[in-house]
């Protein structure tokens, strides 16, 4: 099959010098690696569009002073790094963080739980993007034995209201889980295992995520079954494509609040093929577990 260049791709005309140059290229470079490298940077200029949505996002925050939390969960190697940069490229630095708080110190594993997030938390016309959130109490730390069961009991019972009296007080909550298959983890983690630029970002915790799969399944069915809410619900994105998984999550970010959109003619709907709502991949879990026996997912 004839590959084709992609389709707002100009290419030079065929006797000039940057078609040579183009020809070198390929043969330097290879013709599967070049093509996508301009696969990828056609993918990158498809989301300006929506980034640049996303600072009409943060104009309408800083004007009305709303504050608005992100929350970005989900299995290691899933996407979130990668999404999280996509979102907040183009925004005002003024107006956004990124937290990713590592492990608490003594003195915060005596305090109540929420107040090490709570610091973190944003102010008026502010947007606070979690890599990982206090949801690792619901599914990092149980697996791993880092809380115990008793603390996990109470986190579950409590986080819903929590969240409430946040939204209550008028703080947005999006909150996102990214959702990769078995194939696709064990894929991202062997490229991190044999690429040096990407090694850092393996764990040990991560080096166990393929044994505790089955594990993570079932504290992820918890999780959504439990603190899935009205005033703050799940929205599960399918993360195997990382470029459409980027997409919709920005999508979903801007369908969370009703600013002025800047580009009518943008699609701002996101595919259900890659956006399910946390109630609903209960529901498909569920049915899973009675055709199979077990949780898939």
């Amino acid at each position: 099959m004839t590959q084709k260049a992609p389709i707002d791709m100009q290419l030079p005309e065929e006797n000039s010098e940057e078609m040579e140059a183009v020809r070198q290229w390929m043969e330097r470079l290879g013709v599967k690696k070049v093509l996508r490298t301009l696969e990828r940077a056609e993918q990158e200029a498809s989301l300006k569009p929506f980034q640049a949505e996303l600072i009409l996002l943060q104009k309408y925050l800083e004007e009305t002073k709303r504050r608005m939390i992100i929350v970005f969960e989900g299995r290691d190697a899933s996407g979130k790094g990668g999404t999280i940069r996509r979102v907040s490229r183009y925004m005002n630095e003024k107006h956004y963080r990124v937290v990713a708080l590592g492990k608490p110190t003594d003195a915060q594993r005596t305090q109540w739980f929420f107040q090490r997030y709570v610091e973190q938390f944003p102010r008026g016309g502010e947007v606070v993007l979690f890599d990982r959130s206090w949801y690792n109490r619901a599914m990092v730390e149980p697996v791993f034995g880092f809380c115990t069961p008793e603390e996990y009991k109470t986190f579950i019972k409590g986080v819903v209201g929590f969240e409430r009296d946040l939204v209550r007080q008028g703080t947005v909550i999006v909150k996102l889980y990214f959702s990769v298959t078995k194939e696709e983890q064990a894929y991202r983690f062997e490229r991190r295992k044999n690429d040096p630029l990407r090694q850092w970002k393996l764990s040990e915790v991560d080096l166990q995520a393929q044994e505790r799969w089955d594990d993570f399944t079932n504290q992820k069915y918890e999780m959504l079954k439990r603190t899935h809410s009205n005033h703050a619900p799940w929205t599960v994105i399918r993360s195997n494509d990382k470029h459409a998984a980027r997409l919709n999550a920005v999508r979903t970010i801007l369908n969370s609040v009703p600013y002025e959109r800047g580009d009518q003619e943008l699609d701002f709907v996101p595919d259900p093929q890659v956006v399910i709502s946390g109630s609903r991949e209960v529901e498909q879990m569920e049915a899973e577990r009675i055709r199979r026996g077990k949780f898939i997912g």
